[in-house]
């Protein structure tokens, strides 16, 4: 009876690991898709073979505690065209990645947030000690909504973070990751540097 229950729960993390990975994998072919969809967007379909990814590694998915901030003033958020956008604190997410605990800032956008269709959107940009490496210079962003959020936490989920549009080509106005989500570690999950030409307008 014993080896019977080893045996399922192998099965079942060995099923739990393939569908993960195909739900990333799924995930990343949308991403792409996206691309093509966009009529903004800087990358053709040639291009698309210029994308890399981390494998997908569900310990990069991890369970942060939100803590809601309350009476923030709008502040303006630096962009890599040299301009600014407005946007509050939302919440600081508490959690823990490979035994380290850390902390980030999660933002919503006052120019989405006055559009119905994006009015639940929360962003996350971040940097980390892979960048200039392996990953964009310029960090990475992952979306978020507010009604992910479950009973004070919320899914945080490292291989669906992405490149913003200046990886790919100038004339974006990207949002600059602020400070205090410059991450002490390396996000060995999400994108990878693009290897194709960066375009100039």
């Amino acid at each position: 009876m014993k080896y019977l229950i080893v045996l399922f729960l192998l099965i079942s993390s060995t099923g739990f690991a393939q569908s993960y990975k195909e739900q990333i994998a799924k995930h990343r072919e949308e991403y792409k898709a996206d691309f093509i969809k966009d009529t903004r967007s800087p990358l053709k379909e040639a291009d698309l073979k210029h994308l890399h990814f981390y494998n997908a590694d569900s310990s990069y998915k991890v369970s942060a505690e939100v803590i809601l901030l309350e009476n923030q003033k709008v502040f303006k958020m630096p962009t890599y065209a040299g301009t600014t956008a407005d946007y509050i604190r939302y919440a600081n997410l508490k959690f823990e990645l490979n035994g380290k605990p850390l902390q980030l800032t999660l933002y919503k956008s006052i120019a989405l947030s006055a559009n119905p269709a994006y009015k639940d959107y929360l962003f996350l940009p971040f940097t980390d000690q892979t960048n200039k490496k392996e990953t964009y210079g310029g960090g990475r962003y992952i979306d978020l909504k507010s009604t992910e959020i479950n009973k004070g936490r919320i899914e945080l989920d490292f291989n669906k973070a992405y490149n913003p549009y200046c990886a790919y080509s100038d004339g974006y106005r990207c949002p600059i990751p602020p400070e205090e989500n410059d991450l002490a570690t390396s996000i060995l999950a999400g994108e990878k540097l693009f290897t194709g030409e960066k375009k100039h307008n």
